[in-house]
């Protein structure tokens, strides 16, 4: 199992938790499982094509997953991050 830890503005898909346990080698497979114990989470997290929103950074442990695989990176016990890129003018 893989600890995910989910930002608040996502929380409203995944009944307030702020984090959530799901199985998957991946992080696509996390995405998809996440996906399955809360539908609509996918299409806020990726694009049509299946990759990451460029305003989502996904962390394995503390590595960003763009300087890794991106969404083929692996995952074996370390805590998944998704945090919403903040922007301010």
């Amino acid at each position: 199992m893989v600890k995910v830890h989910i930002p608040t503005p996502l929380r409203r898909l995944t009944g307030d938790k702020a984090i959530v346990d799901v199985n998957g080698k991946s992080i696509r497979e996390i995405i998809e499982a996440l996906e399955k114990a809360f539908p609509g989470i996918k299409k806020r997290l990726c694009e049509e094509d299946g990759s990451i929103r460029k305003f989502i950074n996904v962390y394995v442990g503390e590595e960003d997953i763009r300087f890794l695989d991106g969404i083929d990176t692996e995952v074996r016990q370390e805590d998944v991050n998704l945090v919403p890129a903040i922007a301010g003018g």
